[in-house]
């Protein structure tokens, strides 16, 4: 029977594209060229009847395609992929497929890459800055305004709000609810850390009912399973969202771990120099510099077997 036959993801993103191709443009031709590509395979069939049995869900994921049109091809594609991964879910792949293939960071609303930084303005008048290789979905609905952070970094400035609607930001460890603040959220790995630059957040773990909070000048790092203490954080902890790194007594392994994250392919530090002690202040504009600058003030070299193979080695 074609119900039982599995759907490859090939299958699965051509049904997406009509989904997205039907609701923007339902003209005559539109819905013909769709007809013959329904009944040229069994398979096309099971996974249009997939999509009818998740009109609810996409309903939710998909609310800019009510549009006779999308603004453009990117924007369409964005769309695509947004009911591509509520077809994944269905099919019993769930979150591991979305996570392996990056549909979810593909299909965010708004997402920087490595060595990227975005700001802009949301519909509530808040600010919001990507740092590097960041991806976010933006959640604004009748009784929330919520974001929720797939992977990186993001800097937010809330504005007060005429329908008093909470902000929160979620990230798979858990949430974080403005007190009417400015502060840092950066999710890495199983980990999610926040800084309070002005004013407080409330801070709840997944699945967790019990809130923190964390006032300005203080940081809480947090997984699914536990939640760290209170401390301060530390001095310009938003120096990023000028380009810049400030360190303080920091081990020059820990230095090169924070510089990879803005410099494409791997850069690495020798163990045998990992300890060494940095401070000062780097500009992230041009990582190259800063590790040229690192070798006048260390005893270390910078070996490079490629534009993007890199390591930081004993001199």
């Amino acid at each position: 029977m074609a119900g039982t036959e599995p759907l490859d993801r090939n299958t699965l993103e051509a049904a997406a594209h009509w989904y997205v191709e039907l609701r923007c443009e339902p003209d005559a031709a539109t819905r013909a060229a769709h007809q013959r590509w329904l009944l040229s395979d069994p398979r096309h069939v099971q996974a249009w009847e997939r999509l009818a049995r998740l009109q609810g869900k996409l309903a939710q994921v998909t609310p800019g395609i009510a549009r006779p049109t999308l603004s453009s091809a990117r924007a369409k594609r964005r769309e695509v992929l947004k009911v591509l991964s509520v077809l994944l879910v269905a099919g019993g792949a769930g979150g591991a497929v979305l996570r392996d293939s990056g549909v979810a960071r593909l299909m965010a609303d708004v997402r920087t890459g490595v060595g990227e930084q975005r700001s802009l303005r949301l519909d509530d008048g808040s600010q919001l800055q990507l740092n590097t290789d960041t991806a976010v979905d933006i959640r604004y609905g009748a009784e929330w305004r919520a974001l929720e952070l797939l992977k990186g970094e993001i800097l937010v400035q809330t504005a007060a709000d005429e329908l008093s609607r909470p902000f929160i930001v979620h990230t798979r460890q858990g949430s974080i609810r403005a007190l009417g603040t400015r502060f840092t959220v950066r999710s890495d790995n199983d980990l999610t850390r926040v800084c309070v630059l002005e004013h407080a957040v409330e801070v709840r773990r997944a699945r967790a009912m019990a809130a923190v909070r964390v006032d300005a000048g203080q940081q809480l790092v947090f997984s699914v399973g536990e939640m760290g203490n209170v401390r301060p954080i530390a001095a310009m902890a938003d120096a990023w969202a000028r380009q810049m790194l400030i360190v303080d007594d920091w081990r020059l392994a820990d230095v090169v771990g924070e510089l990879q994250r803005y410099r494409p392919g791997y850069l690495g530090c020798d163990a045998a120099v990992g300890g060494l002690r940095v401070s000062g202040a780097f500009h992230l504009g041009d990582i190259d510099i800063v590790l040229e600058n690192l070798t006048a003030t260390l005893p270390v070299r910078i070996r490079r077997f490629s534009r993007y193979w890199t390591r930081v080695e004993a001199a």
